[in-house]
């Protein structure tokens, strides 16, 4: 396309006094090529290149929408790992204790934890209970609130009470209500042990598996099961202990090196759970050398230091051992308890 500039002679503007003669302008100190166009007397026509040829517009194409995509089996066990890594979970572990993880939903993942945290556990928590028993991130969801909820309203847990009993016994939301925890409560309760909110970590037992056992066991050492019930009720952390690593040896040191008399291990089934090593045989040495005989809750019970100054009053005090008759007659249960 062209277009034609029509440039008027002086004669337009009057009153402007153009210079008679030429200026000289100085030199440029590069030369250039200037190219203007054509001039003529009166008028000029410049010539402009053509313009370019329109491009026809090419239609946008919108991208094609993929169909939505579900997660693989891969990314959402990827996606589970960053998430419980995220948390402080040990990863290594987790796998080579429980590989199930790997088929578990992140959304299920999500959901447990959510629900353990809303149960009053902080991140070390989680940590804890998760590493002993992983079990629980590929359990049903609605199996742990069962739990939950037995403990709130059967064994009558206090809210606030709620995160220390699943931090001592986690394995408590991993059983089954109807198969474990309600039949082992009614047991206890059949044996006099009413304050199941005191003994929680019990409930996640076998009563057949456990708990009879070790009944049978002080039956056979010369207990009646009248006996061996009472000594279970004065202190039920006896259902836990083993019968071969625990029961056994320190019976056998009670009968044999300390030849003292079944009726005080009814009264103080506490015995079993001092370290027998550690406690037990080196206050009765002690006792031995002194000349003393003192009563097993006084042996035992006592720290180091009123252990010690015990045996130097009794010492002092020419206290009769155990073969004569005012040694029951000076035995105060109550007050050694203290």
């Amino acid at each position: 396309m062209q277009e034609t500039l029509h440039l008027f002679s002086a004669n337009a503007f009057p009153n402007h006094n153009f210079p008679s003669k030429p200026i000289n302008f100085p030199p440029f100190y590069c030369p250039r090529n200037l190219h203007f166009p054509t001039i003529s007397s009166t008028k000029t026509t410049i010539s402009l290149p053509p313009k370019p040829p329109k491009i026809p517009e090419t239609p946008s194409i919108s991208p094609t929408p993929q169909p939505h995509l579900n997660p693989t089996p891969q990314s959402e066990f990827h996606e589970s790992l960053l998430y419980l890594d995220s948390i402080g979970i040990d990863l290594f572990s987790l796998l080579t204790t429980h590989p199930s993880i790997v088929s578990t939903s992140i959304t299920d993942v999500k959901s447990i934890i959510h629900l353990l945290h809303s149960a009053g556990l902080t991140a070390p928590d989680l940590r804890r209970v998760l590493s002993m028993c992983p079990e629980l991130l590929t359990s049903n969801i609605s199996d742990i609130v069962q739990v939950l909820t037995f403990l709130l309203r059967e064994a009558q847990v206090d809210g606030s009470d709620l995160r220390r009993v699943i931090n001592r016994r986690p394995r408590l939301l991993a059983c089954s209500v109807e198969k474990r925890l309600r039949p082992t409560m009614y047991f206890l309760q059949s044996i006099g042990i009413t304050q199941i909110k005191r003994h929680t970590s019990l409930l996640s037992c076998s009563v057949e598996q456990k708990f009879i056992p070790r009944i049978e066991y002080l039956q056979r050492i010369g207990f009646s099961y009248r006996d061996a019930i009472s000594m279970f009720r004065r202190f039920p952390p006896l259902f836990c202990y083993s019968i071969e690593e625990n029961f056994e040896p320190k019976f056998d040191y009670f009968v044999v090196e300390m030849g003292r008399e079944l009726k005080e291990l009814k009264e103080f089934p506490h015995y079993f759970s001092f370290s027998l090593e550690n406690r037990i045989k080196p206050r009765h040495r002690q006792c031995m050398e002194k000349g003393v005989c003192l009563s097993l809750p006084a042996m035992l019970k006592s720290s180091e230091e009123r252990f010690g100054g015990r045996l130097e009053v009794f010492c002092n005090s020419s206290i009769p051992v155990s073969t004569s008759p005012l040694w029951v007659a000076n035995y105060d249960a109550n007050s050694l308890y203290n």
